[in-house]
């Protein structure tokens, strides 16, 4: 199969891939209920030590600049409660986390969570975070942006491997926001 973005030597639907995703992403893409099937999310191998963006853009392809997001996981706080939440924007902006996340979750303060907190609550590898197969009752907040491109390269919950997404999926995950301005 080709990839729908991007130069890559292996693409196959994420369905046919399960074996390479972590257990939640897996189990994300086995249940899926989405408007867009999921053999429309597709898996990519990726080589982890190519995970620099300058060195990933040079082997996979430049346009992909602008075609892939991150997912970051934050936590908000507000009296000793802490809600931790995840925030995909597009790969050349950064989370507006002390204006737009702040006040969507309700919170006082709102500060990027701590690697050991994010990878053990996820279940997924630092720098391979994604938005398919998070907890469910956690907010995920999506960049507008994100949503309006065909596809969108994300992490795949492994640091080797991508999954590339339709963009308006994002929008239809569980107790996904989709904000205009998230990404600065």
């Amino acid at each position: 199969m080709r990839a729908p973005i991007g130069d890559f030597d292996h693409a196959t639907p994420a369905p046919d891939s399960l074996d390479e995703l972590t257990r939640p992403v897996a189990d994300a893409v086995r249940h899926w209920r989405g408007s867009v099937p999921a053999d429309r999310i597709v898996y990519v191998d990726t080589e982890p030590e190519w995970a620099d963006t300058a060195v990933f853009l040079k082997h996979y392809g430049k346009d992909l600049l602008d075609r892939s997001a991150n997912c970051v996981v934050v936590a908000g706080k507000r009296g000793g409660e802490t809600t931790l939440a995840a925030c995909v924007v597009l790969s050349a902006t950064r989370v507006d986390v002390n204006g737009a996340v702040r006040r969507q979750l309700g919170a006082r303060k709102a500060s990027f969570a701590p690697m050991d907190t994010a990878t053990r609550e996820t279940g997924m590898e630092y720098g391979g975070i994604t938005p398919i197969g998070l907890p469910g009752a956690w907010p995920v907040l999506v960049d507008s942006a994100v949503v309006d491109l065909p596809y969108v390269l994300v992490g795949s919950g492994r640091r080797r491997g991508k999954l590339l997404v339709p963009g308006k999926v994002f929008a239809e995950l569980p107790n996904a926001v989709v904000l205009e301005g998230l990404g600065l």
